[in-house]
Formats: structure tokens, C-alpha cells, sequence
């Protein structure tokens, strides 16, 4: 049976997750450029692409947690990558939460977000590790995605298999303020940005079972070097990107209405 790896030998790098990672890291940029120009700037070409595009996002955030959760088997210590990247979180929550709305910018709120979600999971998968490497490779990853499926329609108040069987749950679960974090938000609850634990801490799960197999050779070159580098620089991208974006639509913003 594989086991997840538990010694610190560095494993040589895998070129298509760099890759996959940088995909995903490049969609999410003009995802969140769109959001931006539509709802913060009132531009109805951003809302049209961000709603054409909408169905896209759980593909290319999907990818990004998978490779997150096969990354976690080559980490040192996935505590303390847990810890600092749940720091980098919490700073983002407090920006836009404190800080953004006493500048005029309501409804970039961000309160349980992509990195929220990494940062858990991979907290998570440290104090679990011992008892998942006791379920074998082909099990694990079944039994993980399958409880993605289950609870992906959680925060809608379903539960089961999308599309194919499916239950409504009771309204009561839901009238907590504080359960966000699981899935379970109320109706006033908004975040920009919302990755709750379920579905998606069963993704993150489900690719650390993936990162036990052996990776074949045709997986290990980089086959775009831009892409590559987008995904081997992902946190630092996704820090900076949006106020850098915001930054750009605001001086366009601006000359446009000088020239006016």
C-alpha cells in the first residue's frame, strides 16, 4: 500500500502542475478583473463576461485545490505552511472587511476564501495525516470525491449527488452566524470570495491521495514556461494581483472622465 511520504527528501519538481497551477492562477485573474470592471467600476460588459465566465470558476479553483492538496505530500511541515498562509488570510479578511467599506468599497468583503480554505485544509491534513495514510490510494481518493459530490450543493441546502439524487435540508441549519466556515451560511452572509470547507476541504483530501502515485515522466517537463512561472508564484500573484488590477481600472477610470 502507498503511504504518504514522511521523511524530508526533496522530490523532484513536476512541470505540469506548474503548469495546471499557472492555468488556473491566469483564469483567475481575468475572473476577478471581470468582477472588478462589472460590479465595483458599473461597467456592463465586466458583469457580462463575469457572468458568462461564472461557469468556469469551479473548474479552474477545483484544479487549483487538487494540486494544493497533491502538493501537501512534498511538503516539511504542512502546519506551519497551514499557519503562515492562514495569517495571509485572516490579513486579507481584515482589509477587506475593516478596511475597504471605510474607503467606499462595499461588497469586496472577504470572509472565507480561497485561502482560508487552503490554509485549514492543510492544518487539517497534518494532524490527520497519520490516520489517512492508513487507507489505500484507489479508497481514499473515492471516498474523498465522492463526499465532494455529496456536499457540493451544501451551501444551497442539498445534500447528495448533484443532479442525480439529491435531499433538501432544514432551513434551521442555516440560521447561524457563525457556521459559515462549514458551509452552512445564512441568508445575509455574503463573502467575495467563498470557498467553504465543505465541498471543498473533501477536493483538497482527494488530491493528497493523488500525490502518493508515482508522477510518469511524460508529467515531469514544463511545457510553458510563462505558465509555469504564474504557478510557481500563485500565493504572491494572487496577493498583489487584485489591487494591482483595481489600480489599473481606476486610472483608466479617471482619464476617461478627465478627457471628458
Amino acid at each position: 500500500m502507498p503511504e504518504f511520504p514522511t521523511n524530508n527528501i526533496r522530490r523532484e519538481r513536476i512541470g505540469v502542475m506548474d503548469d495546471l497551477r499557472g492555468i488556473s492562477v491566469f483564469c483567475m485573474i481575468f475572473y476577478h478583473a471581470f468582477f472588478l470592471l462589472g460590479v465595483v467600476f458599473g461597467n456592463q460588459w465586466g458583469d457580462d463576461l463575469f457572468d458568462f465566465f461564472e461557469p468556469l470558476q469551479p473548474i479552474f479553483a477545483g484544479i487549483f485545490i487538487v494540486l494544493s492538496g497533491v502538493s501537501s505530500n512534498f511538503s516539511r511541515s504542512n502546519a506551519k505552511r497551514g499557519a503562515k498562509l492562514l495569517g495571509v488570510a485572516l490579513a486579507f479578511s481584515a482589509v477587506t472587511c475593516l478596511l475597504l467599506p471605510l474607503l467606499g468599497l462595499d461588497g469586496l468583503e472577504i470572509r472565507f476564501g480561497i485561502l482560508h480554505l487552503l490554509s485549514v485544509s492543510m492544518l487539517l491534513f497534518a494532524v490527520l495525516r497519520p490516520m489517512l495514510a492508513k487507507i489505500p490510494v484507489t479508497y481514499g481518493f473515492a471516498l474523498f470525491f465522492l463526499l465532494y459530490l455529496v456536499t457540493y450543493n451544501l451551501q444551497y441546502h442539498k445534500i447528495g449527488v448533484p443532479y442525480l439524487l439529491e435531499w433538501d435540508l432544514p432551513a434551521s441549519l442555516y440560521q447561524s452566524q457563525w457556521l459559515f466556515p462549514l458551509g452552512l451560511r445564512s441568508n445575509d452572509f455574503h463573502s467575495a470570495d467563498y470557498f467553504p470547507l465543505m465541498p471543498y476541504i473533501f477536493l483538497f483530501l482527494a488530491g493528497t491521495y493523488l500525490g502518493k502515485l508515482p508522477a510518469p515522466d511524460w508529467a515531469k517537463p514544463v511545457r510553458s514556461r510563462p505558465l509555469a512561472f504564474l504557478g510557481r508564484h500563485a500565493l504572491w500573484i494572487y496577493i498583489v494581483h487584485q489591487p494591482i488590477i483595481f489600480g489599473l481600472f481606476a486610472l483608466v477610470d479617471w482619464i476617461i472622465k478627465f478627457l471628458r
